[in-house]
């Protein structure tokens, strides 16, 4: 398992709570070799939780709260900057891989479709590339 996943499984996030998200769903995958950080969605229980292992965090550009732990290299954040999802649908859907919950690939697409940056594109190129391009446009956004 990668590091971060790793770092990610010893936090012993309250189960059913939580979800990985951003690039995280690709990287377990195999779509990309590695990642900068592990994005994770949350409700209060794993929120809470996190709170013993770093620092909460109000970003102004995105106006979102988030808590950092280990120098950003793991983020929590009980919503998201891009796009209007439903944080509860995103982790009651959530497919459990290698021990831990990933939200599904259509809202990790359809969330880079939002973002369009340029990682994002590149990223969406690899999941054509590895034939992971399930129809996107049946998520509500």
């Amino acid at each position: 398992m990668n590091l971060l996943l790793q770092s990610v499984a010893e936090l012993r996030l309250p189960a059913g709570e939580f979800a990985i998200f951003g690039s995280g769903p690709l990287l377990v995958r195999g779509v990309v070799d590695a990642v900068n950080d592990i994005d994770i969605i949350c409700r209060s229980a794993a929120w809470n939780h996190a709170k013993e292992f770093g620092k909460e965090i109000h970003l102004d550009y995105y106006d979102v709260d988030i808590i950092s732990i280990d120098n950003g290299s793991i983020t929590l954040g009980r919503s998201w900057a891009y796009g209007d999802f439903d944080v509860d649908e995103l982790i009651n859907s959530a497919e459990l891989i290698a021990g831990l919950p990933f939200v599904r690939l259509e809202y990790v697409i359809a969330y880079k479709r939002i973002a369009n940056r340029q990682k994002d594109i590149e990223h969406l190129h690899a999941l054509e590339a590895k034939g992971f391009w399930p129809p996107a446009d049946r998520v509500a956004i």
